[in-house]
């Protein structure tokens, strides 16, 4: 070790990835962003005071834009090197948080409906599951370079995953409820848009029910999971053996 200099100048180290999220007391359950042993790599968590899930996904997100700034820099300070958010219609915060920070950005799971569109056949494309259909407006999904005419289904008719995340803002939930309603608007959504070729999670609180909605629908289904391993691949790409001997 001699000769070795080490260099600090940053509260933590080693953590790729600083998650901004939402002010609630609802389950995190794994696989929910929100609960750390969801990730494969280490992540740091920052809540925005106030931001609440009915605030977000039910009034207008950009009202918060200076609170999630502050936020960001924060966890920017203590060292992360990219930042994502903990709700999909945080959407309308991604061109002005990108603009704003110094490292990359990816604030919802809707940024990856064009991406996979590029990926189906002709006359296929993608559709979005969201926690509320009836406030993800267009403006959301031209914020992610999404098309306008994207099919979209929400849970707001179901018994327990809106009412959990949003209307009651419980301490308690019934999981297989919250998944039958988060596997049924998937249901509906192909029933009703036969064209939907796969699906898109909006919700960051959905990717423990991924695997269901993949099994009921027959569709590949992409969440918050899939988009941000992808985002911090590209951060921390995998060093490959230079032992070519063994070939």
């Amino acid at each position: 070790m001699a000769g070795m200099i080490a260099r600090g100048g940053r509260a933590i180290y080693g953590v790729p990835l600083g998650i901004l999220m939402l002010e609630a007391r609802f389950p995190r359950i794994p696989g929910d962003m929100g609960n750390a042993e969801t990730w494969p790599f280490p992540v740091q968590l920052c809540v925005v005071e106030g931001a609440t899930p009915e605030r977000i996904v039910l009034g207008d997100p950009r009202e918060w834009l200076k609170p999630f700034i502050r936020a960001a820099r924060r966890l920017i300070d203590l060292g992360v090197s990219a930042i994502t958010t903990n709700c999909g219609f945080l959407a309308l915060l991604q061109p002005q948080l990108a603009a704003a920070l110094n490292v990359p950005v990816a604030t919802s799971s809707l940024m990856q409906v064009p991406w996979v569109n590029a990926t189906l056949p002709p006359g296929r494309r993608a559709g979005i599951v969201t926690v509320c259909a009836a406030t993800l407006t267009q403006a959301h999904l031209a914020a992610v370079g999404a098309p306008a005419d994207t099919p979209v289904m929400g849970t707001e008719d179901g018994a327990e995953f809106f009412r959990v995340l949003i209307k009651a803002e419980s301490e308690t939930m019934d999981v297989a409820l919250a998944e039958r309603d988060v596997v049924e608007a998937a249901r509906a959504l192909v029933r009703r848009h036969p064209d939907v070729g796969a699906i898109v999670l909006e919700c960051t609180n959905m990717p423990p029910y991924a695997a269901a909605v993949a099994a009921a629908t027959g569709l590949p289904v992409y969440d918050i999971y899939s988009m941000v391993t992808w985002f911090v691949a590209g951060m921390r790409p995998r060093v490959f053996s230079s032992d070519y001997s063994r070939l």
